[in-house]
């Protein structure tokens, strides 16, 4: 029952003292998740209100049925970004329409996650390899703080890409609105310097409070400062999400990426908090039904898509959150706030919001992994930056797209083209390493040793046989026996098991004898139902490659040797 309500599991076991971690943490996170929600919404495209919407119900539900105990999920970032650009391309953004495509992509969003979980799909994420997700994500970090800009300078700058951005950025520098700016600076500067001085102090209600009491204070809004006006106050009501073919066929795109990237940011921070505590065990498929289920509930309650974020978690766990209580603590302040104090924000600038969103994705652009790259692993290099730059240059949808190419591509070169090794003897030992890696190794010109460190399947059945083949051509008619050390070898399929047959073949033409050492149980069973072993031959298996050379040198040798001398004399 706990596997599939994992709340039952921390609520069963609930401590006294557990409280206090859950209260403090909880509290904490919500009052940053206030002033975060609001400006992730306006990211997304969408009023303010509904990011506080999406700060209550998904909190809530994921608490129940998320395994991790300290991952603070709602409104991110990144999400918010793939909002904007997905939906922005169908609607006007803020426009009714808008939100309502908006609303029925958490649903999608949950719908998949929820089933990939249900099928245990989880697998999926890994397409997206560490330089591919460094390369996206800091691209769209860039986006998403380019996109800020025209509420920090409080000047008109049409959507673009971040090269147009600038260009509009300069073109209309003569208008940037002072007041608005200084705002933004003097913003950015505290959060700043209280993440440096403690993670736990709640820079962003800090920077709001600080912001809404300047403009009133100095009548700001007279001087062109733009600000939230008119929050609706009141809870969410229960509505059905739009579903219409055609506009769940436009958004499947979005849907997917968010569904994917959203879950690989969550799971990737749900584990790192987890390493710290050993009282319980993140599933990634639960994950997934988890925040599958937040999102299709929150989408009946007006919720945009949520994940789990970075900055709130590591919070969360710093401020003491011992349980999924800790997360339900937080989404309860934020429906006191949309109950009683919505209209405290009425005169909260823009800018604040912005600086908020660009200190909080300035710090997601990971340079340091490609200066590690570009010394360590040229070819990870590359995928990265490829990925940066499509992300950049053309869509986000297009840039991890071209990052999930690149890796599946990586993935089928390094498995259609694997590492094998011809080994040699080290001396006075019964041990065989790579030649290539190893000095003074023994090999024998009538023997030849070699390794293949790969499943032996269909897409990597032509490179075997040739380099086999090739190797043995090369000894010419000094060899007289090839041994295939199968100890790396973990399956072999049908494609396999002709390469193998054609090699004994080629073996035979050739008058070269052909053992196997070190060949694992499942791989033997295949040889078995596909009767390769008696085509081989039962006593051309071994242990290992001195029990093969020790039979050949006693049993076998001084009959090829023999029979050579009396065809040399015929």
């Amino acid at each position: 029952m706990k596997q599939f309500f994992p709340f039952l599991d921390w609520m069963t076991n609930y401590k006294k003292n557990d409280f206090s971690g859950d209260l403090t943490a909880g509290l904490t996170v919500g009052v940053m998740l206030i002033p975060q929600g609001m400006a992730y919404s306006m990211l997304a495209g969408l009023p303010p209100i509904y990011g506080l919407y999406a700060s209550t119900i998904p909190l809530i539900i994921y608490a129940l049925f998320g395994t991790s105990r300290q991952l603070a999920v709602g409104p991110v970032a990144m999400v918010a970004l793939l909002i904007s650009t997905g939906v922005g391309a169908l609607a006007e953004l803020g426009s009714p329409e808008f939100i309502g495509l908006a609303i029925t992509l958490a649903l999608m969003v949950g719908v998949i996650q929820f089933a990939m979980g249900v099928f245990r799909l989880g697998f999926l994420v890994n397409f997206l390899s560490h330089p591919v997700l460094s390369g996206f994500t800091s691209a769209a970090a860039l986006i998403i703080g380019f996109s800020q800009l025209k509420h920090l300078l409080g000047i008109k700058i049409p959507r673009g890409k971040v090269h147009e951005t600038l260009i509009n950025v300069f073109e209309n520098i003569q208008a940037v609105n002072f007041p608005t700016l200084a705002i933004g600076i003097v913003a950015i500067a505290i959060l700043l310097i209280i993440k440096r001085v403690n993670r736990r102090i709640p820079g962003p209600l800090i920077v709001v409070l600080g912001g809404i009491i300047a403009v009133i204070a100095f009548g700001l809004d007279a001087e062109g400062v733009k600000i939230v006006k008119e929050v609706p106050s009141g809870l969410p009501s229960f509505g059905t999400p739009t579903i219409n073919g055609d506009v769940l066929t436009a958004l499947i795109p979005t849907a997917l990426t968010i569904a994917l990237v959203g879950f690989m940011e969550s799971i990737a921070v749900a584990k790192a908090i987890q390493a710290k505590h050993k009282d319980y065990k993140v599933v990634p498929n639960q994950e997934l039904i988890g925040l599958g289920l937040a999102n299709i509930v929150g989408a009946f309650f007006k919720a945009f898509p949520v994940t789990g974020g970075f900055s709130r978690t590591a919070v969360n766990d710093q401020a003491g959150a011992r349980t999924g209580l800790a997360s339900i603590i937080s989404a309860v302040l934020v429906v006191l706030t949309l109950l009683f104090l919505t209209d405290y924000f009425y005169y909260l600038p823009n800018a604040v919001l912005a600086a908020i969103i660009m200190v909080a994705v300035f710090g997601l652009i990971d340079y340091k992994e490609a200066i590690h790259l570009w010394h360590t692993d040229k070819r990870d290099f590359w995928m990265l930056a490829a990925t940066f730059v499509g992300t950049l240059v053309l869509t986000i949808e297009e840039g991890i797209i071209i990052g999930v190419v690149l890796s599946l591509a990586v993935v089928i070169y390094q498995t259609t083209q694997p590492h094998l090794a011809i080994l040699g003897k080290i001396p006075n030992s019964n041990f065989y390493k790579n030649i290539t890696r190893y000095d003074d190794l023994i090999e024998r010109e009538d023997v030849l040793v070699v390794r293949f460190d790969s499943h032996l399947y269909f897409g990597n059945v032509a490179f075997f046989k040739d380099q086999m083949e090739g190797m043995m051509t090369e000894r010419g008619e000094v060899l007289k026996l090839f041994i295939l050390d199968a100890n790396s070898i973990n399956s072999v399929d049908s494609s396999g098991m002709h390469a193998l047959e054609e090699v004994l073949e080629f073996c035979k033409t050739n008058d070269t004898l052909f053992y196997m050492t070190s060949v694992k149980g499942p791989v033997r069973d295949t040889f078995k139902r596909t009767h390769f072993t008696e085509k081989l031959g039962k006593n051309h298996f071994f242990l290992d490659i001195q029990n093969a050379l020790d039979y050949y040198d006693t049993n076998e040798r001084q009959h090829i040797e023999a029979y050579a001398l009396q065809h040399n004399e015929k």
